[in-house]
């Protein structure tokens, strides 16, 4: 089912197309909590609270801006590029340098772009400089500066309304990984258990599917190799049979993570939040104020905030990332070398 199709659907009460697409929903968030399908009719608990974060998930990719289309041509005319990249050296490298976006390019070999999600770390610096005050120049005046680092590159589809798409079901996704947690905050030994197995799980879904939720779309984490992949595997085996050998772990189990679920769904604003903060910036990235004579551009800046230990905050922007911008893995060694 095209998420698309739910993403649409407005009415507050579903007909038998939108029941349809609300009980895939439910399939799709249990995935991760698998217990909770032994629960007698849990797709009919779950569906009030997946029309509230239906809601939500639409509103939220609805609102999310046009892609910026990226070139290092693009920093002198696109505000967004010229104000996320410190030179129109530093953009195709950021870009290049990823290896999902070179792994959609090498499996897509007829795409000649590909959207992206770009994840980055804002920076705000309180410093002195110089500006114009009505007809004066003055120096030493209180300013900020914003700067952008950490460039991360994810996910990548083959049409905006596609990304839009993934960026939905990896919303929905971390709902449901957020609701795991939940059910992982126990301190006795069964639930002790239940939250090795539940973050082990978790952990290993993340790599063998190259990330799912939020935090692997705006670029949190490192790659993990097949070792470590081969560990997790056998460890989540070991507390898998821990855990069945429990008599009384397992009680209750399937109604806790129905009921951290619905909790979670019914408050999807607070597992995963978007701040869209309006700025006005100079050429070298200085706040204007508002009324501000002074040369610059509007933006509008996005900002998620996913909770955990610590809490995941990252700015992002859709992007258009043409083939033939990507560098060479050449160009890239003497872009590096360029840099030392």
């Amino acid at each position: 089912m095209k998420i698309v199709n739910w993403l649409r659907h407005r009415g507050s009460h579903p007909d038998g197309a939108g029941r349809q697409e609300l009980a895939a929903l439910a399939e799709r968030v249990t995935r991760l909590c698998p217990y909770v399908r032994l629960v007698p009719g849990y797709r009919k608990q779950l569906a009030p609270a997946l029309a509230v974060a239906q809601r939500y998930l639409r509103n939220v990719v609805a609102g999310l801006p046009a892609p910026s289309v990226v070139s290092a041509a693009a920093w002198d005319g696109d505000p967004y590029i010229h104000a996320f990249f410190g030179t129109a050296q530093d953009v195709m490298p950021a870009f290049s340098r990823s290896s999902d976006l070179r792994d959609y390019f090498s499996r897509s070999v007829s795409a000649p772009e590909a959207y992206a999600v770009l994840g980055m770390e804002k920076h705000e610096r309180r410093t002195l400089g110089v500006a114009l005050e009505g007809d004066v120049m003055r120096s030493e005046v209180p300013q900020t500066t914003i700067s952008f680092s950490d460039h991360r590159v994810r996910i990548c589809a083959a049409s905006e309304a596609a990304l839009r798409d993934e960026i939905a079901w990896r919303m929905l996704d971390q709902l449901a990984l957020q609701a795991l947690a939940h059910v992982a905050s126990g301190k006795s030994r069964r639930d002790l258990i239940e939250r090795e197995q539940v973050l082990l799980t978790t952990r290993l879904h993340l790599l063998e599917k190259q990330g799912v939720g939020m935090r692997h779309v705006l670029g949190d984490g490192d790659d993990a190799d097949a070792g470590e992949a081969a560990r997790l595997r056998e460890q989540v085996a070991q507390n898998g049979t821990a855990l069945a050998g429990a008599a009384s772990g397992r009680a209750g189990m399937p109604e806790r993570q129905l009921q951290a679920l619905v909790d979670v769904l019914s408050h999807a604003d607070a597992s995963f939040s978007v701040k869209r903060e309006q700025v006005r910036l100079s050429r070298v990235n200085v706040v204007l104020a508002p009324d501000s004579a002074a040369l610059g551009e509007d933006l509008e800046l996005m900002t998620a905030r996913i909770p955990g230990d610590p809490p995941l905050v990252r700015t992002f922007a859709l992007v258009c990332v043409a083939r033939a911008g990507m560098l060479s893995p050449m160009q890239l060694l003497d872009d590096a070398a360029r840099m030392l």
